[in-house]
């Protein structure tokens, strides 16, 4: 259900609980299966993103990170604020410095990806890619001279094709003071069937069921029994094929776990009842045992033992998938909506104020807006996979407000159309934290298919405009396939 913007919170209240209605699914009678991984071509021979190992002056020297041996010739490893990275650390190269593999890729290469932004406040600096197919006795560039001039992380491609023993060597050539940072570089083996980063069994997404997702109008998730959202989503996705259709489960957001699973990756639904935790072993659904964590529209506070696992398990690796509602949006008449829950996560817990460097605005807006990031055709979320950004539509939903100051990887990605792109009135957008990734919207109906449970009044949003290479490049981002 969507609130008029005039209405107040009272009133909004009483008419949330004159619309509750008991809902029941008609399916097929099946337990649920435990999941199966499909295997998808495995492409990925060297991934190394600099988080391991240590290196913290210029001079040249060998440090060992978690793909192998590099020699680091005036470069470090770097983990200032400044230094732009996704998770602890960057490679930081200056003047002609150069970043050298000292083992080989037996797989040879298709395709080279590279993250590379400016360090700090530095000017813009160029570097290529070279490579070598003895053993490093003598090299051949690939691809041309890339100028790094952005202060976030872009990405680099580079086509090779080139078969048996291959290493590489990034190299810094204006010979500037200059500092780049470079991150996540990527080899995908040679004759693999696609150059999509992935891994042989696919990523894990646990959606949440526990606050509320399905109460009054609200049905956010992605399968349900008789208007139970069980663990394993039934008929089991084991079944699914290309052409499967959405109405294979019953949910709103169906079409978002049935379009993950054609991706080569699992889901899960954290049902009513079940705890969040992290690093609790005796909980099968724990949140290290999945890559993404799914939140659509919370309608109950986080407690402070969720807050501290959600915001621990985004520190050390995982991802957060935010989606807010516009204020006075309280589903189940306790007082708090979506907007309020997500800013009582991140500005009152006991890990970190403000960890992802935005807010949630109580604001309630309506529009398509077409006000994408400019100057930036390589970002992974709006130009992924998937295919390219061109619009976000909203029907009442919230904005956000960044702070850079709180965290220097938070980015804009989409605003309201008549704005300039910067600090506020924003649609969309992610950010880093720790060695994990996030990302927020401030609707659910661009996520909503138009199906679930019967009676619900639901909004089709899912199959318009981009939306769908929107969210499902920002789920792949998140879980670091993209």
């Amino acid at each position: 259900m969507k609130f008029l913007p005039n209405l107040n919170r009272a009133f909004a209240i009483g008419l949330i609980a004159l619309s509750l209605a008991s809902c029941t699914k008609e399916k097929a009678s099946e337990a649920p299966q435990q999941t199966q991984n499909k295997a998808v071509t495995e492409t990925i021979g060297v991934a190394e993103n600099f988080d391991t190992g240590t290196k913290g002056a210029y001079a040249t020297g060998t440090v060992t990170l978690s793909s192998g041996s590099w020699t680091f010739n005036d470069a470090l490893l770097g983990n200032l604020s400044t230094d732009v990275k996704n998770g602890a650390q960057a490679a930081r190269v200056r003047n002609s410095g150069k970043l050298t593999m000292n083992f080989n890729n037996p797989n040879g290469a298709s395709t080279v990806t590279i993250s590379h932004a400016k360090f700090g406040s530095d000017g813009s600096s160029a570097w290529q890619l070279w490579y070598s197919t003895n053993n490093g006795s003598t090299y051949t560039q690939t691809g041309g001279t890339v100028t790094t001039s952005g202060s976030t992380l872009q990405t680099a491609s580079f086509t090779l094709n080139v078969q048996g023993n291959i290493r590489f060597e990034i190299r810094k050539t204006d010979g500037s003071s200059n500092r780049i940072d470079f991150d996540d570089f990527t080899i995908n083996n040679y004759g693999s069937s696609d150059t999509t980063i992935v891994t042989p069994k696919g990523k894990r997404f646990l959606f949440d069921a526990t606050k509320a997702e399905t109460a009054g109008n609200a049905d956010w998730v992605i399968d349900e029994d008789n208007s139970v959202p069980q663990r394993f989503p039934t008929p089991a996705q084991s079944g699914i094929t290309s052409s499967t259709a959405e109405t294979y489960w019953t949910g709103a957001i169906s079409s978002w776990g049935i379009a993950l699973v054609k991706a080569g990756n699992t889901v899960e639904t954290l049902p009513s009842g079940t705890a969040i935790t992290y690093g609790n072993t005796s909980n099968p659904q724990d949140l290290s045992n999945y890559d993404v964590f799914v939140v659509d529209e919370p309608n109950i506070l986080f407690t402070a033992a969720e807050k501290t696992a959600i915001l621990n398990f985004v520190k050390n690796g995982g991802g957060l998938f935010m989606i807010s509602d516009h204020t006075i949006s309280d589903r189940n008449n306790d007082g708090y909506d979506s907007p309020d829950i997500w800013n009582d996560l991140m500005s009152n817990n006991s890990v970190q104020t403000n960890p992802f460097g935005f807010s949630i605005d109580l604001t309630n807006i309506t529009e398509t807006s077409s006000n994408v990031l400019t100057g930036n055709s390589t970002n992974p979320i709006l130009h992924g996979s998937q295919g390219n950004v061109t619009q976000l539509d909203f029907h009442n939903g919230a904005t956000v407000t960044i702070d850079p100051s709180a965290n220097g990887t938070v980015q804009g990605l989409i605003w309201q159309g008549s704005y300039t792109q910067g600090n506020t009135h924003i649609m969309s957008a992610s950010s880093t934290f720790g060695s994990g990734r996030v990302y927020v919207v401030t609707d659910s109906s661009p996520i909503d298919d138009g199906t679930g449970a019967p009676g619900n009044n639901l909004y089709v949003g899912w199959s318009l405009f981009s939306h769908p290479a929107l969210f499902m490049n920002a789920s792949l981002w998140l879980a670091k396939l993209q």
